[in-house]
């Protein structure tokens, strides 16, 4: 995928998810489109489609964000070290096109103990009978 300036993005994007995936910004906590969601599905990226998250990997942490336990794949996301806002954190992006998606904490159930804290903003659910929204 070709990347775009920000001109492109602004003209592709809503203005919240332009500056959540771009500008690495987040979401309120209860507010996004995905926090509560169950519908089965995928959960592809805002910007390039990209598959990130399945909803089997889904599950309420309490945190009001959407919260996996994994990636669809390995190579469907990257992960970098973070030193905004005073903390020190992971940094989750999509593999295809660098949108900031969220992060990822040590936390979680499962067997990699993993959360990965994403904001609905990034995301785009495709369910099983081939509905699509953006969150």
């Amino acid at each position: 995928m070709a990347f775009k300036n920000d001109d492109e993005w602004k003209k592709r994007l809503t203005e919240e998810q332009f500056r959540v995936t771009r500008q690495g910004g987040t979401e309120a906590a209860f507010t996004g489109a995905y926090w509560d969601e169950k519908r089965p599905g995928v959960y592809r990226c805002i910007c390039c489609d990209a598959e990130l998250f399945r909803s089997d990997d889904k599950y309420d942490s309490g945190s009001g964000w959407p919260s996996f336990t994994k990636a669809a794949s390995r190579e469907g996301v990257q992960t970098k070290s973070d030193h905004s806002h005073g903390m020190v954190r992971t940094e989750v992006t999509c593999a295809s096109c660098d949108a900031h998606l969220g992060h990822v904490f040590p936390d979680g159930p499962g067997p990699g103990g993993n959360r990965f804290c994403i904001n609905s903003a990034s995301l785009r659910l495709q369910t099983g009978d081939g509905v699509t929204t953006d969150g």
